[in-house]
């Protein structure tokens, strides 16, 4: 298990009010604020994520034109390294262009995947400019394109794929690689996509050629849609099955001071005994099983209303 849990802090995304009151005022004030406050808080890395949400559509250009004047403006006030959040080659290729590596250190390129349409052209920025990665496994190339990942096997594939690519490509060591195998909502994981997850960290943790490389995933996507006053004991009683599991990264919030809980707290035996749930016994369909599986959520997010 992790001895740390590194925090990607995701205060500079358009999900939140700060970020697009920033964004709209083309404010690089507010965004050295942001950036400061979660500097501030510890954080490893700041993710720079300016990409539109159902609150605020952004086009390509605004947000091509707007990293030369934001990316100078938070490594003023910072020495935390950025990780570039965007599927966007043309994103990465003007963000790695304006950063300071002499500064900040190695900067993220987030990310790579099956489904992205310029592969070749990101693993060359990568080795080109020397960064870190991460790598979704959470989808895997399929005929005609990619898919889902919707068992471990497909997840540790993916993984294996990039690992290799990045190595041979890019020449990256396993340590600057860090997998995502992809977070589902608790809430409404009636796939098993949690449990996915949690097995193909294990799998590729187990996997000697694989050794070293890292694991993040997306906290906030986990508790989504559960009543507020849950979600963030959701959110770190996932966090101590994740790391049992070699999971030593999260995107995440840094003002709610996301970390594991103890494995003997009460709400990750809760967790624990719900996930276990979803997992399909001989004969019965995952569908079955994953309904039973939010059922159970359901009912730790009634008991924790009831007790507040």
């Amino acid at each position: 298990m992790p001895e740390k849990l590194n925090v990607i802090g995701e205060l500079i995304n358009n999900s939140y009010a700060r970020a697009r009151n920033a964004f709209t005022a083309r404010s690089v004030k507010d965004y050295q604020t942001l950036a400061k406050i979660q500097a501030d808080l510890g954080v490893r890395y700041l993710t720079l994520n300016l990409d539109g949400t159902q609150k605020i559509q952004v086009k390509m250009e605004e947000m091509l034109a707007f990293l030369p004047d934001v990316i100078p403006a938070i490594q003023e006030v910072t020495s935390v390294p950025i990780s570039f959040d965007n599927p966007s080659v043309r994103y990465h290729e003007i963000a790695l262009k304006h950063y300071d590596a002499k500064k900040s250190g190695r900067p993220i390129l987030n990310s790579l995947a099956a489904s992205r349409t310029e592969l070749e052209r990101m693993v060359e920025l990568v080795a080109h400019y020397d960064t870190n990665v991460i790598v979704m496994a959470s989808e895997h190339f399929a005929p005609g394109g990619s898919a889902q990942c919707l068992n471990p096997q497909d997840a540790h594939a993916a993984a294996k794929h990039f690992v290799e690519l990045l190595c041979t490509k890019a020449k990256r060591t396993r340590d600057q690689i860090i997998i995502d195998p992809g977070l589902a909502p608790v809430g409404a994981d009636t796939y098993g996509l949690v449990n996915i997850g949690l097995d193909a960290m294990r799998l590729i943790g187990s996997d000697p050629d694989l050794r070293g490389v890292h694991f993040v995933v997306g906290l906030s996507n986990f508790a989504w849609g559960t009543p507020k006053g849950v979600r963030e004991q959701l959110e770190n009683a996932y966090l101590t099955l994740g790391m049992e599991r070699g999971l030593d990264y999260a995107l995440a919030n840094p003002e709610k001071s996301p970390g594991p809980l103890p494995a003997d707290d009460p709400m990750v035996d809760k967790l624990r005994q719900a996930l276990a749930q979803g997992r399909a016994a001989a004969g019965e369909t995952q569908e079955t099983a994953g309904y039973r599986q939010a059922e159970a959520i359901m009912a730790i997010c009634s008991e924790s209303i009831e007790v507040d």
